[in-house]
C-alpha cells in the first residue's frame, strides 16, 4: 500500500517504527502537500466573496498554480522512500566476483542519485509554493490569516528538510557535474526559502 493511500494514524504508526522509511524526505514532501493545501484552502476561502473583490485574481493564480505542485508533492512522499529502498537493495546485492562487485556498485551509484535528486526535485516544489503563499499574505480573507502562517512553516519545513536528505547523499553522487548543481541550486533554495519564510510569516503574525 501506497503512504498516501494509509488512514493518519498508519502512516504515523509506520513512521514512528524501526523502518528505516518513511523518513526525512517522505515527511519533508507531507509538510509541502500540507503547506499547498492551506494556503489554497486560503485562496478558496477568499474567492466568490465580493468583500474580498480585490483579492480575487491573486488568490484564483495562487490556487491554479498551487495544484500541480500539491500534485506532485504528494506523489513525492511515496517516491521518497522508493529512493531509499533503491539504495538498500543494492547494497544487499551479492559482490562474491569482481563482476558482481561491479553491478552492485553501479545499482548503489545509480540509487544515490535518485535518493538526491528526489529531495531536490521536493525542494524545488517546496520553494515554488512558498512564493506563491507569499502572494496572498495580505491579499487573501483575514479570518485565514493564522493558516495562512502555518501553510509558510510547513513550506518552510519542506525545503529545509529536503536539502538535509539532498546533503547527505551528496558524497555518494560520483558525476561532479551534478553533484555540484544540486549542492549550488539547493544552498541558494535554502537561503531563500528561509529568508521569505522568515519575511512573510513576520507579515502574517503582526496581523493578528
Amino acid at each position: 500500500m501506497k503512504l498516501v493511500d494509509m488512514k493518519v494514524t498508519e502512516y504515523l504508526d509506520v513512521l514512528k517504527s524501526d523502518a528505516p522509511a518513511p523518513g526525512g524526505g517522505s515527511v519533508s514532501a507531507l509538510a509541502g502537500a500540507q503547506g499547498c493545501g492551506l494556503f489554497m484552502m486560503v485562496a478558496d476561502l477568499t474567492l466568490g466573496k465580493e468583500k474580498y473583490a480585490d483579492f480575487q485574481d491573486v488568490c484564483k493564480n495562487a490556487r491554479e498554480k498551487g495544484m500541480p505542485i500539491y500534485e506532485e508533492l504528494v506523489a513525492g512522499v511515496d517516491k521518497d522512500t522508493e529512493a531509499f529502498n533503491l539504495v538498500a537493495d543494492a547494497f544487499k546485492m551479492p559482490k562474491d566476483t569482481p563482476e558482481l562487485k561491479a553491478e552492485r556498485s553501479k545499482a548503489i551509484q545509480a540509487g544515490t542519485l535518485v535518493s538526491t535528486e528526489v529531495p531536490f526535485r521536493t525542494m524545488q516544489l517546496g520553494y515554488e509554493g512558498l512564493q506563491l503563499a507569499k502572494t496572498i499574505v495580505g491579499k487573501s480573507n483575514p479570518n485565514a490569516a493564522s493558516d495562512l502562517g502555518v501553510a509558510i512553516l510547513n513550506l518552510k519545513a519542506c525545503v529545509y528538510g529536503a536539502w538535509l536528505n539532498v546533503k547527505i547523499n551528496l558524497p555518494g553522487v560520483k558525476d561532479e557535474a551534478k553533484a555540484k548543481h544540486f549542492a549550488e541550486e539547493g544552498k541558494k533554495m535554502y537561503d531563500e526559502a528561509g529568508a521569505i519564510a522568515e519575511e512573510y510569516f513576520g507579515k502574517v503574525e503582526a496581523s493578528l
